[in-house]
């Protein structure tokens, strides 16, 4: 059974947690509430902390002279610079975080989808998007934190790549912490298919740093591999990639399996590729072989449960739905 660590998850305290948006209401999201028995959360809201109280009159992202300021229209007040002061305190206080997940389209949290506008007039027009003015310092501080909005999360693909991506990162955490070359080595052996799913070349590569033929300190081994592991994360697993990990895997019953079960396997991830099927189907064929033939290599690849079982969701938005 896969050990996981919890996760520790920065949350806008508007989801779920408190009646702190502009017009007093909390938002029900069953995915953060779904959440709560396996991260660690810690709720914010930057527009309250700020003194902006609730409820309140709504803010804006402005552009002036090539700067985007944050902006209260009915009264005219700027609290950009204490938003960003906020946002620099508050981060830089939290010793470790693993993921956020923040309120899209909001002009403190959003992620690349808050409205700016070309002045503060109710008739000025939206002229970009952007991040928000926390999401901005959420990027610039914890670069390697998985981030994201509670709109893209409602998008299956999307939620089980920040689910994947979210409780490797926690293991991670605590491999760091131990200092012990011993317990990297075992990340690396558990999370090589997981690895090979995401980018195979970034996975060689973080294999040759594990094996540290040069006996490198320890500092230096875990900076290198974290680098590569963050390069290696960045994106999303595709068809082919996947496809790939579970040839890998498939390789390992060639000698046990008939000609028959071969063929059946192989014409499901045909179905799989053609997007007939989700990756569930595949995956679950091979497990039963895992089992069958106790492949102990095979039992212990986190490829095969990512994340906790309890959080398999596959509810979706509908935009954009891929397995």
């Amino acid at each position: 059974m896969m050990q996981f660590v919890k996760p520790i998850v920065v949350v806008s305290k508007c989801l779920e947690f408190d009646k702190c948006r502009y017009n007093g209401v909390m938002i029900s999201d069953e995915f953060v509430k779904k959440l709560k028995d396996y991260v660690e959360f810690i709720p914010v809201c930057p527009e309250v902390e700020v003194g902006l109280g609730v409820p309140r009159e709504t803010i804006r992202l402005v552009k002036e002279d090539d700067e985007i300021r944050l902006v209260q229209p009915a009264t005219k007040r700027d609290i950009t610079d204490k938003m960003k002061q906020f946002s620099a305190e508050f981060l830089d206080s939290l010793e470790q975080v693993d993921g956020f997940i923040l309120k899209d389209r909001s002009p403190s949290c959003g992620t690349k989808d808050s409205k700016v506008y070309s002045s503060i007039d109710k008739s000025s027009m939206v002229i970009e998007k952007s991040n928000g003015l926390f999401a901005q310092k959420v990027e610039e501080i914890f670069p390697y934190a998985v981030v994201e909005n509670e709109g893209r999360l409602k998008n299956f693909r999307i939620r089980e790549d920040f689910l994947t991506k979210l409780f490797l990162l926690a293991r991670f955490r605590k491999v760091k912490e131990s200092k012990s070359m011993s317990n990297l080595v075992q990340f690396q052996a558990e999370n090589k298919l997981l690895f090979f799913a995401y980018k195979e070349v970034e996975m060689r590569e973080i294999g040759k740093i594990v094996a540290n033929h040069q006996n490198s300190p320890w500092d230096e081994v875990i900076k290198e591999y974290e680098e590569h592991l963050h390069k290696l994360l960045k994106g999303m697993t595709t068809y082919k990639a996947n496809i790939n990990a579970l040839m890998h895997a498939f390789g390992y019953f060639s000698k046990e399996l008939s000609s028959e079960e071969k063929r059946f396997f192989l014409d499901t991830l045909d179905k799989y590729r053609d997007n007939k099927v989700p990756l569930s189907v595949p995956n679950n064929i091979l497990e039963a072989w895992i089992i069958k033939y106790d492949k102990k290599y095979l039992k212990e690849q986190s490829f095969f449960h990512p994340y906790p079982e309890e959080l398999i969701e596959i509810k979706d938005s509908g935009k954009g739905r891929d397995y």
